[in-house]
């Protein structure tokens, strides 16, 4: 039974609102989650963690263990087909329930396991376990018994604020995207950039220079389910693709990310490629590429609205004093210092 007296409503209610809205949880709650979600929520008394969710806790995005109002279990597996719509239905019902604005961000950041689950969803890294998977949907990334922690306020404050101080940093000569909070860098994934070169793209129906374009912005648009790719040159829908190993699967469905530099969307987006021997090179159509492990560590760093900076520095400042200078992929170093 949930008991969602212990909660502090959201402000805004009269007490006898209040009372009436308690009481509607508590009654609809227990019964209306088991058949919408096929899981359960935790009791007043907090239940055991499983141990891969409690070993996960201490990351980068918390400095201590997140506090909890409760501890969510699921009763049902849910598969990557299924993640973001069971993810979605939850958030919405916990929402009506916690004391400040709940997103599937913080949520999320509050049990980081959950990343390193999905990231484990790489066609690469099943590979490596003798594991072939055609359709990566049908793999299964909660199980019955792992569970959430629901932050408290101040924790979920605390959280918010990390998710607002973030913002993606990309060099071009260096194939490097780092995810930066505030000053400091939280980590960094190797990608790959848009080759140097022009070429007639079918969508646009006209020429386009594929080198990816500098700049700052932002997160504009994020899709959760790409179904499909579609090939620019051709404008033909692809529905599988190629690995690097010579086998053929369907495309991941791993959230592609939309960016908008100096206030115009060119269609450069930040999404996973799924031949990661491209990355470290100048192999996309203008694309951000990275494998899809850090497509989905990207995916849950850079929230709609997070800042982006897109530059072309050659010459990179090292730690011991050093300058370590790049090679000049698209050339634009030479034209602005001929010989």
């Amino acid at each position: 039974m949930i008991k969602v007296f212990c909660f502090r409503p959201k402000t805004g209610h009269s007490l006898r609102s209040q009372r009436v809205l308690h009481l509607s949880l508590a009654l609809a709650s227990a019964i209306t989650l088991s058949l919408w979600l096929g899981c359960s929520s935790g009791s007043s008394s907090p239940q055991r963690m499983p141990q891969r969710a409690a070993d996960s806790l201490e990351t980068p995005t918390a400095s201590k263990s997140p506090k909890s109002l409760y501890t969510y279990v699921f009763h049902q597996e849910v598969t990557l087909g299924n993640y973001f719509d069971v993810l979605d239905r939850l958030v919405r019902w916990l929402d009506s329930l916690t004391p400040y604005p709940l997103t599937e961000h913080l949520l999320v950041h509050a049990n980081p396991w959950l990343i390193d689950t999905l990231a484990q969803t790489d066609y690469y890294h099943r590979m490596a376990r003798g594991e072939f998977v055609f359709d990566a949907r049908n793999l299964v990334v909660i199980r019955p018994g792992d569970a959430l922690r629901i932050p408290d306020e101040a924790t979920a404050h605390q959280l918010q604020q990390r998710l607002d101080s973030l913002w993606l940093d990309l060099n071009i000569p260096e194939y490097r995207l780092r995810v930066m909070c505030g000053r400091d860098t939280l980590f960094s994934v190797l990608t790959r950039i848009g080759q140097n070169k022009r070429r007639f793209q079918q969508i646009p129906g006209r020429v386009e220079d594929l080198r990816t374009r500098t700049g700052r912005g932002h997160i504009v648009r994020i899709n959760r389910a790409p179904t499909y790719f579609v090939d620019p040159h051709t404008g033909r829908r692809l529905y599988t693709t190629r690995r690097d190993d010579g086998r053929r699967t369907r495309m991941p469905q791993i959230p592609w990310i939309e960016t908008e530099i100096n206030g115009v969307r060119h269609g450069q987006m930040l999404h996973p490629t799924t031949n990661p021997a491209s990355l470290g090179k100048a192999s996309s159509n203008g694309c951000i590429g990275y494998s899809e492990a850090d497509a989905w560590r990207v995916y849950y760093h850079a929230p709609l609205g997070t800042p982006i900076v897109i530059r072309y520095d050659v010459d990179v400042p090292q730690a011991n004093g050093d300058t370590l200078r790049l090679r000049d992929i698209y050339g634009l170093r030479r034209k602005k210092h001929p010989k």
